[in-house]
């Protein structure tokens, strides 16, 4: 393999691990946020107990893939001095400030709020409390923004111009406001939510079909679950349309390939413009990766909306069947939102900021043998990485709300929310 080949190949398979990661944050932490505020505002001391052991059996796998996952996500930000130093130096002075606030939300604002709210059990009065955790929801979803406006820029520049070999930022609302950022960031943010409620659902239904003795806990995620991803998975659809428009307006080879139609012509085209080189990307992997993320998540959308319907029948727990279903679907988001990022990366080929910089161009002066080496290390500990994530949510999720650790503390006095704050 070339070293252009072996350093597309690291970024791609550590930010693809990566990328698992969040999805399950950001859909699954809004969830947690909900019952959480459900629990606070319960009166019913027996219902407001089996809320509140339902958050922290959700939140507790919400913290253990965050946790693993932030640590993957630490290498994303080395690989762009190691690898591509030329988009560095081209599109750094534009690039660099939303990845800057995308780390400083991330690994600042997040973790902070999280680590609040995650030693805040027993201490800290219960609004506050489901305060910090919806700002752990706010800062999740502020921080996919920033990382959408960067991928967005290289999908469609704007806002920027060219001097001598490097762009400068012109217009920052502009790159704010990108077309092809924020409709990507409402598709993105739609398949996390399907993501996060067929991960509820699927686990809870694994839980019933053990013969759960928590049916009220498990019943309300089931239905908090199937609400969020059939709604979600409904209108994922429906935004992943809205990008059709977009993607023939600022990326025409990328459409045609995807409609199969005017690929020589738009060559032709692109070879007059920018002169001699392939401009087609790797077609049948692109039509193959969107047909793929069209079949599941339909598939997903049509699953959760008859599962709804037989749980508002009281049929869903009575017929195995369907429960065995729920819990088969759980890898299907992952895999379709896998495809819908192949089709956004290898759709924009040989350009890694479209029009402006291509992938060989982009690449570092690193020889073949280094490239070789840290893509196996990279790639190694990705997955060693990911096989603990799902090994440790596999292992808590199995033994269910009695082996919780998160909040394991003793409880405020009832009268504690009455007594004012101490000052500091």
């Amino acid at each position: 393999m070339s070293a252009a080949d072996l350093a597309r190949l690291q970024f791609a398979a550590t930010t693809g691990i990566h990328w698992l990661f969040v999805i399950l944050t950001m859909g699954l932490v809004p969830l947690v946020a909900i019952m959480h505020t459900r629990a606070a505002v319960t009166r019913d001391p027996a219902k407001r107990a089996v809320r509140e052991r339902m958050t922290r059996f959700w939140g507790q796998l919400y913290v253990i893939n965050y946790a693993v996952g932030i640590v993957t996500g630490l290498v994303m930000e080395f690989q762009f001095g190691l690898s591509w130093s030329g988009l560095s130096k081209f599109a750094g002075n534009v690039f660099g400030a939303p990845l800057a606030l995308e780390t400083l939300i991330a690994f600042f604002a997040e973790s902070t709020f999280l680590g609040m709210w995650i030693f805040g059990w027993g201490r800290l009065r219960s609004g506050v409390h489901v305060t910090l955790i919806w700002l752990v929801a706010l800062t999740a979803y502020a921080s996919g923004y920033w990382i959408m406006i960067a991928n967005g820029f290289m999908q469609h520049p704007v806002g920027y111009e060219v001097r001598d070999g490097a762009a400068y930022l012109t217009d920052f609302g502009a790159l704010l406001t990108n077309s092809s950022a924020l409709v990507a960031l409402g598709h993105v943010a739609l398949a996390a939510l399907t993501t996060g409620g067929v991960f509820v659902a699927g686990i809870s239904a694994w839980h019933f079909l053990k013969g759960t003795e928590e049916t009220e806990l498990f019943r309300g995620s089931l239905r908090l679950g199937l609400w969020m991803s059939t709604v979600a998975s409904f209108f994922v659809v429906i935004v992943g349309e809205m990008q059709r428009p977009v993607i023939e307006r600022t990326q025409p080879m990328k459409h045609a390939v995807l409609e199969d139609s005017g690929v020589a012509e738009l060559q032709a085209r692109l070879v007059a413009e920018h002169g001699p080189g392939d401009y087609v990307p790797w077609q049948e992997t692109v039509r193959f990766a969107m047909d793929s993320m069209t079949l599941i998540g339909n598939t997903v959308s049509t699953i959760t909306f008859l599962a709804l319907v037989l749980l508002w029948k009281d049929r869903l727990m009575r017929w195995r069947w369907a429960s065995w279903i729920l819990v088969a679907t759980i890898p299907f988001p992952f895999i379709a939102s896998a495809g819908g990022w192949v089709v956004r990366e290898v759709g924009r080929q040989p350009w890694l900021v479209y029009g402006e910089l291509t992938v060989r161009d982009a690449l570092s002066q690193v020889g073949t043998a280094a490239l070789a080496v840290s893509c196996a290390v990279f790639i190694a500990v990705f997955l060693a990485l990911a096989v603990t994530n799902w090994t440790l949510i596999a292992r808590f999720a199995r033994r269910g709300p009695d082996a919780t650790q998160l909040g394991a503390t003793e409880p405020l006095p009832p009268d504690a929310e009455k007594q004012p704050l101490p000052a500091f």
